[in-house]
């Protein structure tokens, strides 16, 4: 058993690892891909990759008119809108800027499952909140004469991601009663491969594909691979052992591998104010994710 929970604890903690590192990683297959294109691609490559996963197990009822809106709305939040806003923000921030924001999730979380699932939120997370915003605010007040309007708005845009990834999040606890992961991961990479088709199909009408070198295209399967199926299998195998919300603790990794892949593979500094705004935003995520002594969110 204890083997088992290891095994767990290693495939949350590379779940994560994975999406920070797409997320930092993104920052140069923007500036090679435009960014609707890369969507298409990202979905398509997914898509291929799980197309087996779309096939209706034995068992499932009919989609309810319920679970369609849901699917259409997760993906059109989770896929859709997060891949814009997180391909524009990265290509317009620093992949450690994106990082300490991206860590604002779990904290987000539970301000959206307060608002629209009633559930309970105690101090511990809105200190979690707290921290978030004090991190994301160093950001934006650090160094103004350096960051431009143009990092102002990435970080903003990456924390539109933010948002569209926690409502993903919320709407999933509901989808997850109705259909299982690998099902509902398939659909919702199918729609939001036919929510970006027409953006992507025009700018790959007008795109020079042979100046994309070899390189990019290797990391651009890594991208779409680990985004729309490698991170999803990951978490889902980790939360056969281990609770959601004890889970919750490996979200830290993302932070911490996207700022990691932002210094050490694309060259990026790492000042003493983003040190401080990334210690806040670690803390976040430690409070959201934390259980209280009596096992209860706090």
């Amino acid at each position: 058993m204890k083997a088992e929970r290891l095994l767990a604890y290693a495939c949350l903690a590379l779940s994560m690892s994975l999406v920070g590192s797409y997320v930092a990683l993104s920052k140069p297959l923007a500036a090679a891909i435009p960014v609707f294109l890369l969507a298409w691609l990202r979905f398509g490559i997914g898509g291929l990759a799980m197309v087996h996963w779309l096939r209706k197990p034995m068992g499932e009822l009919p989609l309810s008119p319920q679970v369609r809106q849901l699917l259409f709305l997760e993906s059109f939040l989770g896929n859709f809108l997060f891949s814009i806003c997180m391909l524009f923000g990265v290509s317009m921030t620093s992949a450690v800027s994106a990082g300490v924001i991206m860590a604002a999730i779990p904290a987000v979380v539970a301000v959206l499952s307060w608002i629209f699932l009633r559930e309970r939120v105690g101090p511990r997370v809105w200190g979690a909140v707290a921290c978030a915003a004090a991190g994301i605010g160093l950001l934006a007040i650090a160094k103004p004469e350096a960051q431009g309007t143009s990092s102002l708005l990435g970080n903003l845009l990456v924390f539109g991601a933010v948002v569209c990834e926690a409502s993903y999040a919320v709407i999933g606890k509901k989808l997850t009663g109705a259909l299982a992961p690998r099902r509902i991961t398939s659909l919702i990479n199918l729609w939001g491969f036919a929510l970006v088709t027409p953006f992507g199909l025009y700018q790959a009408l007008h795109f020079d594909f042979t100046q994309v070198q070899a390189p990019t295209w290797v990391l651009l399967l890594f991208y779409s691979l680990a985004a729309s199926v490698w991170t999803v299998w990951l978490w889902m195998t980790g939360l056969k052992t281990v609770p959601a919300s004890q889970g919750g603790v490996f979200t830290v990794m993302l932070p911490v591998s996207a700022a990691m892949v932002g210094v050490v593979v694309l060259g990026e500094p790492f000042t003493a104010v983003q040190a401080v705004a990334f210690a806040l935003a670690l803390a976040g995520v430690v409070l959201a994710s934390a259980r209280s002594p009596s096992g209860s969110r706090a």
